[in-house]
């Protein structure tokens, strides 16, 4: 099970915890994850990537294992870590302001 931890706008519109638990086919990567999570809570489709483009939300980050993975491909291959379960996925609402 991939263990994702969520913002809590997206918390707030799932109606969720601050972490969920998806189980993901093989190969687990950013978009399969996604996928999964837009399937089990579908009003999260359009908050966290384009709904057409499947492009990540500008406001929107992913840390894997400490690392931002915003901007790597979305078919890359999540680490271990995060498969095995044993660290979250963390999905984070950035902030902007002046």
């Amino acid at each position: 099970m991939i263990r994702v931890l969520l913002p809590v706008h997206l918390r707030r519109l799932a109606n969720v915890d601050r972490e969920v638990e998806l189980a993901v086919a093989d190969p687990v990567c950013m978009s399969a994850v996604l996928d999964a999570l837009e399937t089990r809570y579908p009003m999260l489709r359009g908050t966290i990537r384009d709904q057409i483009t499947l492009q990540r939300r500008p406001f929107i980050r992913f840390f894997a294992c400490g690392e931002d993975w915003s901007l790597d491909p979305t078919d890359k291959p999540l680490p271990t870590e995060i498969v095995a379960g044993s660290q979250p996925l963390r999905i984070v609402g950035a902030m902007s302001g002046g």
